[in-house]
């Protein structure tokens, strides 16, 4: 692989990464968020593996697609089945509205970069490079998680901010053990597994997710 076709295809696979990111904050409807979750998994998983080849490491590339078939298809197949128990549709009312959800992603765009750059001017490749955007996916998880009001939209945000801190792994360090990466991912597995059960039975005693709502009964 080339310089400038490895560069290419880095950037590709951040772009995509990081408009996933910013589209789930403009998206309602809980279908599209998950097919948006799916996306970046597609895009995380481009990343790995073009640093995988461009490094000539096959564990490095088998990990990538082992981090493909989990989070950009396996996870969102369970989510979607726990939507599908769940019998809801959209997002109600965020805390914050979507025009001001993309702006607070511009402002948060900008304190990642700013807040990365020591980092970069540590090693200044192509990789490290791209580490703003990782950092940007991770405070707009975090965003997602706490005005968002679903439990199934509160759940791609924490996954997001899981992302991002993998998607930063691989570009600063060229990956993370093996058996690390099975652990986080076996971890996450488990508390997706968890919500599908959860919402469920949710939905059979109260007639919704909706947190705010089920602060209100509890009250």
């Amino acid at each position: 692989m080339t310089d400038a076709m490895y560069v290419q295809l880095l950037d590709l696979a951040c772009g995509a990464f990081l408009l996933t990111g910013v589209l789930v904050l403009w998206r309602r409807e809980l279908s599209a968020i998950v097919w948006l979750f799916a996306l970046q998994g597609v895009a995380l998983t481009t990343l790995i593996v073009v640093l995988g080849v461009r490094e000539a490491d096959l564990e490095l590339i088998l990990v990538g697609l082992g981090v493909g078939a989990l989070r950009a298809a396996l996870l969102p197949y369970l989510m979607r089945r726990a939507l599908v128990a769940s019998g809801e549709g959209r997002e109600t009312q965020p805390l914050v509205n979507v025009a001001t959800s993309l702006l607070v992603a511009a402002v948060l765009a900008m304190l990642a970069y700013a807040l990365s750059q020591p980092l970069v001017r540590l090693s200044p490749t192509p990789a490290t490079q791209a580490v703003p955007i990782a950092l940007t996916v991770l405070l707009i998880g975090f965003f997602v998680l706490v005005t968002r009001r679903r439990a199934l939209s509160q759940l791609v945000g924490f996954l997001l901010m899981d992302n991002a801190i993998t998607a930063t792994a691989f570009l600063t360090t060229s990956g993370v053990p093996l058996v690390v990466e099975l652990g986080i991912s076996l971890d996450i597995l488990l508390a997706v597994l968890v919500l599908q059960v959860l919402t469920t039975r949710i939905r059979a005693a109260f007639g919704g997710t909706d947190l705010d709502e089920l602060r209100e009964l509890h009250d």
